[in-house]
């Protein structure tokens, strides 16, 4: 979960059109939403191209600004130049607090990182098939696949006993869950959730098939989950 300062942060939200399916636009401006105010919303892409014609429609409902760039020679790609140096001016203007990178493309890893490196949060956005430099760029990234049940993309829950059976999940989460706790062993569910984006930027429950970081651990019989109040905790399980 955002803390209160990410909940009321200015975002600017920056989609790469080439790279992004129109599907996504309701789950991403939700999502955006969790982090905080999209108050700048651009698309790049040259919209004199028929095959962009599919982004009229959420374009205009969700008040996301088409910024036009023409592809001067044939085969190359002039849309991710021109969305780079968008970011770098928005960035100098001093009104955001973060940028959402909306692409699949390890051509913006440098940018996530230069962002990181003037104080920014930089939230990634992209399919399953994303150069991992770019997903570790990013202080969180989130695959969009989880916005929609397009062609069967959403990822499907994966059972116990494969959960049971993923030793990387297993340390991984082990890891936080040590990291997080106090003496007695258990941990508060929003600090082992904290660490575990900080190690992994695109860890998230809905990669699994779970809506919840809570039923994600519930369903291993390697972690306990405590519900007290409106407090959740959890441990290895004994």
């Amino acid at each position: 979960m955002p803390t209160p300062e990410e909940a009321s942060a200015a975002l600017a939200i920056l989609i790469d059109a080439d790279n992004a399916n129109p599907a996504i636009v309701k789950g991403l401006i939700d999502e955006v939403a969790k982090f905080g105010r999209a108050t700048v919303r651009r698309i790049y892409g040259d919209w004199t191209t028929p095959n962009l014609g599919k982004w009229k429609e959420s374009l205009l409902e969700h008040s996301i600004q088409p910024m036009q760039q023409f592809a001067y020679t044939k085969g190359k790609n002039a849309t991710d130049s021109t969305m780079i140096i968008d970011a770098m001016d928005l960035l100098y203007a001093g009104n955001l607090d973060g940028f959402c990178i909306v692409s699949s493309d390890s051509d913006f890893t440098r940018l996530a990182s230069r962002l990181k490196e003037s104080g920014k949060r930089v939230y990634g956005f992209g399919e399953k098939k994303t150069p991992r430099p770019f997903v570790a760029a990013c202080d969180r990234f989130i695959y969009t696949e989880v916005f929609t049940r397009v062609e069967g993309q959403a990822p499907q829950r994966k059972a116990s006993s494969e959960l049971d059976r993923d030793r990387a999940f297993l340390e991984l989460v082990g890891g936080a869950v040590e990291d997080a706790s106090d003496e007695t062993g258990w941990a508060n569910l929003g600090a082992v959730g904290s660490i575990l984006t900080k190690k992994e930027p695109d860890f998230d429950s809905r990669n699994y098939g779970y809506g919840k970081l809570s039923d994600l651990l519930d369903a291993s019989k390697h972690f306990e989950v405590k519900r007290q109040d409106k407090a959740i905790a959890v441990r290895r399980a004994k």
